[in-house]
């Protein structure tokens, strides 16, 4: 009698999962989105955005360390003179894996980082556009370069503020070398350890000067990538080079793959220098109070000048003072040689997991 109970509870639930099915299918045809669409659409929406921060930001690791190391690297101690000497020193002393040091704990915030940004910024426009036409009255209207402007900051800063403690702690594995008188062993034993000897408040340093640089840069990155392919697309501009509007950088209402790196180049090169003093000024305020820090960043033991600041308006003024007005640049040319394939792809790469994934939600919705 159990077994009798059992087979007709399973046949229930296999025919009740068939009409389910059934039911699902037929609201699709219909174009009619079943309850339990939003969710998986979500859900896609963020492993594109993940997938794309993992896959563009390792594509560039050796150009993003070069970078950390020429912002903070002690000035009394110079040992990386520019990009291809840095590179090539990191080589010498510390291998191929030196290139890719922080990498790991790089692609371990990067990807909800990633994903949590591009997922806030499509609910944010979608938000924003609402209000928008609500306002206006206007129920064809759409957004405007200052409102796209307005969606990605809140999605910047969103993302940003959630695995801040992550960047921290990857700047502090990124500028370690292998002459480092202290070395953390990897994210969880850095985490611990600034925790127990610095407190909580550690792992938000420089969170001010994030925030503010999160406005010009992953604001105009969504605001200029997303209207230049609006531009691209209404207007449908072709090389001089050729008569044919077979030529054209869009045919059939898309662009092709060179054209989207094209405008996230642009994008990402117009955001990163708006921003870059910020950016400075943040990795320099993450290594004070860590006690090994002026001379992790000389890589040889010899500390000479302490890493103080006050605050982020002590930081400008000390590092002006000291190192002069070019020194809010420093690595300017490792992370602009990086920004481009770096942001390119990483639009790129999330719209082709999203066509692949089959979701519908597209950033220019």
């Amino acid at each position: 009698m159990a077994s009798e109970d059992v087979k007709t509870t399973t046949s229930e639930a296999a025919v009740s999962r068939i009409v389910n099915l059934a039911e699902e299918a037929k609201l699709a045809r219909e174009g009619v989105k079943a309850p339990g669409y939003a969710l998986l659409s979500v859900c896609k929406s963020l492993i594109a955005g993940g997938v794309a921060g993992g896959v563009s930001r390792t594509a560039v690791a050796p150009l993003e360390r070069m970078k950390i190391l020429l912002q903070v690297q002690n000035p009394h101690n110079i040992k990386y003179n520019g990009t291809l000497q840095g590179l090539k020193y990191i080589w010498k002393t510390e291998g191929f894996r030196g290139l890719f040091a922080g990498n790991g704990t790089n692609c371990a915030r990067i990807i909800p980082n990633s994903a949590v940004k591009f997922y806030s910024y499509e609910q944010a426009a979608k938000g924003i556009l609402y209000l928008y036409r609500q306002q206006t009255g206007n129920e064809d209207a759409e957004l405007t370069p200052l409102l796209r402007l307005g969606a990605g900051a809140c999605a910047g800063i969103i993302a940003m503020s959630s695995t801040y403690p992550m960047d921290m702690v990857r700047g502090r594995l990124t500028v370690q070398t292998m002459d480092s008188p202290y070395q953390y062993r990897g994210i969880f034993h850095a985490m611990s350890t600034i925790l127990r000897q610095e407190g909580p408040r550690a792992l938000y340093k420089g969170w001010v000067p994030s925030v503010i640089g999160v406005v010009p840069y992953v604001g105009l990155n969504f605001a200029v990538y997303e209207s230049l392919k609006d531009w691209l697309i209404k207007t449908k501009p072709y090389l001089g080079l050729f008569k044919k509007p077979a030529d054209s950088f869009v045919q059939d209402s898309e662009l092709s793959v060179g054209t989207k790196l094209a405008c996230g180049a642009v994008a990402g090169t117009i955001g990163q220098t708006v921003a870059y003093p910020l950016d400075v000024i943040r990795r320099r305020m993450q290594m004070v109070g860590w006690k090994e820090a002026s001379s992790v960043v000389a890589g040889d033991g010899i500390s000479k000048a302490p890493l103080e600041y006050n605050g982020m308006v002590d930081a400008f003024r000390k590092t002006v003072r000291h190192e002069g007005f070019g020194a809010l640049y420093k690595g300017l040319i490792p992370n602009s040689v990086k920004v481009v394939p770096s942001i390119a792809i990483a639009f790129v790469t999330y719209e082709w997991v999203k066509d692949v994934l089959g979701v519908e939600m597209r950033i220019s919705d």
